[in-house]
C-alpha cells in the first residue's frame, strides 16, 4: 500500500495514519506533508518508528524552502520516482 501525506502532520490525524502502515508499505510525504520529515521534530520520530519505507517529494521540499532541513533518513524522490511508487503499489490511500 502507498500512503501519501499531503497535509501538515499538525493538521491531520497523523497518529492514525502511522498506525495503518505496515511492513512492505510506503509512505510518501508531499505538499505540506514534507514538514513531517524535518530534522529534530516529533513527527519525524514517529515516522521513523513505522515499518513503512519513507519518501519525501524533493520538489515540494524545495518549494517550501526546506532544503537542508529534511532528515537524511527519509529518501528524497522526484516526480518520476513518485510515478514508480504508484506503479509498485497499486493500492493507495491519500491522507
Amino acid at each position: 500500500m502507498l500512503y501519501s501525506l499531503m497535509n501538515s502532520p499538525f493538521q491531520c490525524d497523523f497518529t492514525s495514519l502511522l498506525r495503518l502502515t505496515g511492513e512492505g508499505d510506503a509512505l510518501l510525504l508531499l505538499q505540506d506533508g514534507v514538514v513531517a520529515a524535518l530534522q529534530g521534530s516529533i513527527a519525524l520520530d514517529k515516522l521513523l518508528a513505522t515499518p513503512a519505507a519513507l519518501y519525501v517529494l524533493q520538489e515540494d521540499v524545495e518549494a517550501r524552502g526546506l532544503v537542508g532541513q529534511i532528515s537524511p533518513k527519509i529518501v528524497s524522490v522526484s516526480y518520476t520516482d513518485f510515478v514508480a511508487l504508484t506503479i509498485k503499489h497499486p493500492q493507495q490511500v491519500a491522507w
